[in-house]
């Protein structure tokens, strides 16, 4: 079994788990749901509305493992404010009562254009078990160009190789904040939103689907008002084909993830919000019953 995935799973979780090893994975066949009728969301022109510099989200990742959850690591996200750019950061790491079974540490960043929400450059750092990865990517979003640079570590040698898309991209990181931009809370339950992810020198296009509103109780963190969504996962040797993940983003101005859950090949994964601070408004979501 690679826990590698399963902790990958923590850090990217709010992308479809994105964030794996290497392997070759193929999109499964997407069901089509009613769009409800809404401004034009622009993939190559979103604006940011939900997060201020410093901002900064804890999650406590859980692997159920026969029946029994367990504390595995935590993922950090913080915003920063870089002139014409914001700079998106993300730090997970396994608990040290956890290394005893699997130890993994992993850094991604993503330096994105303040007008468009759109990458022009970013890293992962990747070190799970025996499996390590050091990746850069240029990306020219006029030119529809991607050039990847990779090495097992920061600071050796790299392969460069350059990638086609067939249009405005994000990488995992980025697409996270970026689709905290749309107001998914005026639309109808059933409303999705297609949107495309650069990935292991790949495009992906996918699909956010918005379930609805939910009134919905997180472990240890009390009851929060939320908006719930499904969204395509990508079919490989983390998830089967068909299987379902959920995301419960609170309904307010904020737009966080507070909890996500999916079952995996072996067991289940799930995060939970355990700190925030700096949000941009109050966190009306959270109504403490």
């Amino acid at each position: 079994m690679k826990m590698s995935k399963y902790f990958s799973l923590g850090l990217g979780l709010f992308l479809m788990a994105f964030t794996t090893s290497g392997d070759y994975w193929t999109v499964p066949a997407t069901i089509e749901y009613a769009y409800a009728p809404a401004r034009q969301y622009d993939p190559c022109g979103n604006t940011n509305s939900t997060f201020l510099h410093a901002e900064k989200l804890t999650y406590k990742i859980y692997y159920n493992w026969n029946f029994v959850w367990i504390a595995a690591g935590e993922v950090t996200f913080q915003v920063f404010d870089e002139g014409d750019q914001y700079h998106y950061q993300a730090r997970g790491e396994t608990y040290d009562s956890y290394e005893w079974f699997f130890t993994a540490k992993d850094e991604y960043d993503s330096w994105v254009n303040k007008n468009t929400l759109l990458p022009n450059y970013s890293e992962r750092s990747v070190n799970e078990g025996k499996y390590h990865i050091f990746e850069k990517i240029t990306f020219n979003q006029g030119a529809r160009k991607m050039t990847v640079f990779r090495s097992d570590k920061r600071g050796a040698a790299e392969t460069k190789t350059e990638h086609s898309v067939t249009g405005c991209v994000n990488d995992v990181l980025s697409s996270i904040y970026n689709l905290r931009n749309v107001d998914f809370a005026a639309q109808k339950a059933g409303f999705s939103l297609p949107f495309k992810v650069f990935m292991d020198k790949e495009e992906f296009p996918l699909k956010m689907r918005y379930a609805g509103k939910e009134r919905k109780k997180v472990y240890n963190m009390g009851r929060y008002n939320t908006l719930k969504f499904q969204p395509d996962v990508i079919a490989g040797n983390v998830f089967k084909e068909g299987e379902g993940m959920s995301v419960w983003v609170s309904d307010d101005q904020n737009r966080i993830p507070v909890l996500i859950e999916s079952p995996v090949s072996v067991g289940s994964v799930k995060m939970v919000l355990k700190e925030y601070w700096g949000l941009k408004y109050d966190f009306t979501a959270k109504d403490g019953k």
